[in-house]
């Protein structure tokens, strides 16, 4: 698909429903994709992984019992044929499909289930397990499978058709050699080969920093257009490629068939190329900047960020379409929500979201009082070409207002760091789903406990009751209108500077056929074959 039709499907899609595969009649079967990544995995465990480059690979060796469906809005089963929710919300019963087998062949059983979800929610093991706190104990009778919840939990669905509640042998893990469950876990990584997955491939290869392989599992659950079993790939043969020009070069030259990342000022270049079809895939990346709102700066001296005219000044005075042409080069939108992409289940539609309008942001500044020459740091990653344009296009932006900003360039780690303690104005950051719900990412940017309203300081009771309401509302309707109240408190208040969304800039072989990436970024194989 050409980036000029995608660029049109981006603006009114809200999912993956704008994005068809086509097939041909007859599937090719065999052959090995090379990928070309920006960065390499280094763990792809469902409960360990914390990084995307391992997150979006889980789905390609681990399945789960639930799986979104292709618009993101609803849930439909994956290893369990059947599910449902009890009237008081507090159990979920499924049934696993008949004759489901790990990548060696061996049988995946219900035991499999309550072990891969009791990994999964014990908290002395992954970051993940508070997305499972809900749940009291995980049963099974044969291919019956019960969750009991202490709470009801609206998003558990989501949770169990997220990569953290992927199924594992038990019998793989009791095998492998360790002292405790990471040490398995690293074991059985490193090793590589079937047997831990039920997903389409098995883990096959692999060099750290450099390569790695995965080959096709011949016990997939899943058929194929012709009847047989998924994957059409005999194998996919990843290529770590940091840079990106050469990233594109090799793909360019034949050497590789996909490569991911292509920076947005080579996306009309590729696109213009008939041997490359130019993806920009629907996205739930946000790209924003914490404010603090705190009454005085780390340093005890008066904060004017603390006034949210200022704020909402900030906000105004930025043309959101003007970064997206300097940064993107068209390819993205301005956010429509203020806590969430329009991807996102429940994501409000308050676009224009601040629209531009400089006459407005100078009233309010004047309403606040600021003062002319008020010094704002805006903390940007080193190194960092966007983080780069970003901060010249505000410095001017900004200026009619008095604002004298200036620039505080450090790493991630650094910024990381600045965040959680409060020691900065403004800071560049972004965020791309990890669930398919909006509970998650709600929670990181507007929720006060779980991280400070991404380190904001920004504390609203209104927006934390309602947060706290809706994780335990099964109302669909009820709690839909608990998330747009949230949304609009949020972005009246303004605790961010609201800038854009990115989709996912991917450029594909016209030999390959069915390649998809989702809005949550996992990479998906399964469907993908070669011509040769």
């Amino acid at each position: 698909m050409k980036a000029a039709a995608l660029a049109l499907a981006l603006a009114t899609s809200t999912a993956l429903g704008a994005f068809t595969i086509g097939f041909a009649d007859a599937q090719e079967r065999g052959g090995t994709l090379n990928f070309a990544r920006y960065d390499g995995s280094k763990l792809v465990d469902p409960i360990y992984a914390d990084r995307n480059p391992d997150i979006w690979m889980v789905g390609s060796l681990f399945s789960t019992l639930l799986a979104p469906t292709e618009d993101g809005t609803d849930l439909v089963g994956s290893l369990a044929e059947s599910f449902e929710v009890s009237s008081d919300g507090k159990t979920v019963s499924l049934v696993l499909r008949d004759g489901l087998k790990f990548s060696d062949g061996s049988p995946l059983t219900g035991d499999d289930v309550v072990f891969s979800l009791e990994r999964a929610r014990n908290p002395d093991l992954g970051p993940w397990s508070g997305l499972l706190s809900a749940v009291s104990s995980v049963s099974a009778d044969g291919r019956d499978i019960t969750i009991s919840l202490e709470t009801p939990d609206p998003a558990l669905l989501s949770m169990l058709a997220t990569f953290n509640t992927a199924i594992v042998s038990k019998k793989a893990f009791d095998a492998a050699p360790g002292a405790n469950d990471q040490e398995k876990s690293a074991a059985i990584f490193a090793a590589g080969g079937p047997g831990v997955g039920s997903g389409p491939f098995y883990l096959s290869g692999f060099e750290q920093g450099s390569s790695m392989t995965f080959t096709a599992n011949p016990h997939y659950w899943k058929e194929g257009k012709d009847g047989k079993p998924l994957p059409y790939l005999e194998k996919v043969h990843f290529e770590i490629i940091p840079d990106d020009a050469t990233r594109v070069l090799k793909l360019t030259a034949g050497e590789v068939d996909i490569a991911e990342f292509i920076p947005f000022s080579r996306v009309a270049e590729l696109d213009a190329d008939p041997a490359v079809d130019m993806n920009l895939f629907p996205s739930t990346r946000i790209i924003y900047s914490p404010i603090n709102t705190r009454e005085t700066r780390a340093d005890g001296t008066p904060n004017p960020l603390h006034d949210k005219r200022v704020r909402q000044a900030l906000n105004y005075a930025t043309n959101k379409e003007a970064l997206i042409g300097l940064v993107l080069q068209g390819a993205g939108k301005p956010m429509s929500s203020p806590v969430m992409s329009s991807s996102t289940r429940l994501a409000a539609d308050m676009n224009p979201l601040y629209g531009y309008d400089i006459e407005k942001a100078k009233a309010l500044v004047a309403e606040a009082g600021l003062k002319p020459g008020t010094e704002i740091t805006l903390t940007t990653l080193a190194g960092s070409a966007d983080d780069g344009t970003i901060f010249a296009a505000l410095q001017q932006m900004w200026a009619p207002l008095g604002i004298n900003l200036v620039a505080e360039q450090v790493d991630n780690a650094t910024r990381g760091a600045k965040n959680r303690s409060g020691e900065f104005d403004i800071h560049t950051y972004g965020w791309v789903d990890d669930v398919n719900d909006p509970s998650q990412v709600t929670g990181w940017l507007g929720y006060f406990p779980t991280a400070k309203a991404v380190g904001t300081g920004w504390n609203n009771a209104d927006f934390n009751t309602l947060y706290e309401a809706s994780s335990s509302e099964m109302d669909p309707e009820k709690r839909a209108d608990q998330y747009r109240k949230m949304q609009d408190i949020y972005a009246e208040a303004a605790p961010l500077l609201f800038m854009y969304e990115t989709p996912f800039a991917v450029a594909v072989s016209g030999k390959v056929d069915g390649y998809l990436q989702t809005p949550l970024g996992n990479n998906v194989f399964e469907n993908v074959s070669l011509e040769r």
